[in-house]
C-alpha cells in the first residue's frame, strides 16, 4: 500500500539511515541523516485522530479489552475520577486492538516508514500516550533517553518510531524534545533518574546527560507526525495545563532485523524488569524477553522474516 519504491541497500555510502525512494527529497533525507528525525506536516486526517480518540476512550471504561494491551495509571487520582480516561497516562501495546493498530497500517504513515526499513515493515510498540496534567510533581515527565534501550533487536538503523500528535503539542503541555544528531552517537547507561517526585515504571532515563548538546522543542500540530532514528536522545517536559496532551505511536522495524542476546550489556537490568512485571501481570513463572516481544511485534506489510 505504498508509494515509495525502496532498495535495501544505502545509497552508495552518502546516506546511512535512510534508503533509496521516490518520497523523500534529497534535502528531507540529508535532515534525517544530519538529525536523526523528520517532521512531516497534517499527514494523519483528523477524521483518524478522532476514531483513535474514541477508541482510547472506550478501553478507559473498559467498554473494550483488547488482549494483551497495558494501560498504565497513575493510581492516586482514581479515588477521585473513577475508571476513566484521567487516571490513565498511556495504553501500551495495542497490537490487537484492531481499531487503533489501524495507525499502523495507515499508507500515508508506512510510505514514510519504508524509506527508513524497506520494504518488509514489523509493527514492533505500540503507545497512545494520554500526558495528564501536572503542575509541579513531575509525575508524567519521561527523562531523556534512547528508546533503544528498550529493544533487544539490531540493526538500529532499520528501526523508526513514528509519532502523531494528537492535538496541538508545545512546550507548555510537555512536547517532545530532542537533541539532534545525537542517533550518531553509541546507546548509553539508562536507569530511574534521580528526581523528585514519583518516577514511572520503565520510565528510564540516560544516567549521564550530555548538558552541552542542544534541545529542540518539537511543536506539533493536530496531524504532525516526526518520524525518528531509535539512538536519538530525546524526552518530554511537565504538562503544566489543563487539559490532556494525546498523540499516537508505534516503533516499526525491518523483518530482517534480528534479536540479539542482552546478557552483559547496559540493558541487562530493564529485561529483568520487564521479565518480572510480565510475570506477575499474567501469573507465568518465567518468560523471557524474546517472547515478549514475539508477542508485541504484528506484521503490517511484506514478509515476516527474522522478527
Amino acid at each position: 500500500p505504498t508509494s515509495a519504491q525502496v532498495s535495501v541497500v544505502p545509497h552508495s555510502g552518502r546516506f546511512c539511515y535512510t534508503l533509496d525512494n521516490n518520497l523523500l527529497t534529497t534535502e528531507q533525507r540529508q535532515f534525517y541523516e544530519d538529525n536523526g528525525y523528520l517532521l512531516i506536516k497534517k499527514l494523519v486526517s483528523d477524521e483518524d485522530i478522532e476514531r483513535f480518540r474514541k477508541e482510547f476512550t472506550r478501553i478507559c471504561k473498559r467498554e473494550v479489552k483488547p488482549p494483551g494491551v497495558m494501560i498504565m495509571k497513575d493510581e492516586s487520582l482514581r479515588s477521585q475520577f473513577g475508571q476513566s480516561e484521567k487516571v490513565v497516562n498511556k495504553v501500551q501495546d495495542f497490537q490487537e486492538d484492531e481499531e487503533l493498530f489501524r495507525y499502523c497500517t495507515l499508507p500515508e504513515i508506512l510510505k514514510y516508514v519504508e524509506c527508513f526499513t524497506g520494504p518488509n515493515i514489523m509493527a514492533m510498540h505500540t503507545m497512545l500516550i494520554n500526558k495528564l496534567p501536572d503542575s509541579d510533581k513531575q509525575t508524567f515527565l519521561h527523562p531523556m533517553h534512547q528508546d533503544l534501550h528498550y529493544f533487544p533487536f539490531r540493526p538500529a538503523s532499520r528501526i523508526v518510531c513514528a509519532w502523531t500528535a494528537m492535538e496541538r503539542a508545545h512546550q507548555d503541555n510537555g512536547c517532545l524534545v530532542v537533541q539532534p544528531g545525537t542517533h550518531k552517537t553509541t546507546l548509553k547507561p539508562h536507569g530511574y533518574p534521580e528526581c523528585e517526585g514519583k518516577t514511572n515504571k520503565l520510565f528510564h532515563g540516560l544516567l549521564e546527560e550530555d548538558e552541552k548538546i542542544p534541545k529542540v522543542h518539537l511543536v506539533m500540530e493536530k496531524g504532525d507526525t516526526v518520524f525518528f532514528h531509535p539512538l536519538l536522545v530525546h524526552g518530554s517536559g511537565i504538562n503544566r495545563t489543563s487539559g490532556f496532551r494525546k498523540s499516537i505511536s508505534c516503533h516499526f522495524a525491518s523483518s530482517d532485523c534480528h534479536y540479539i542476546d542482552v546478557k552483559n550489556t547496559t540493558q541487562e537490568h530493564l529485561e529483568k524488569e520487564l521479565e518480572e512485571m510480565v510475570c506477575k501481570k499474567y501469573n507465568a513463572v518465567s518468560v523471557e524477553l524474546k517472547d515478549i516481544w514475539n508477542f508485541r511485534a504484528r506484521l503490517v506489510q511484506g514478509e515476516r522474516i527474522n522478527l
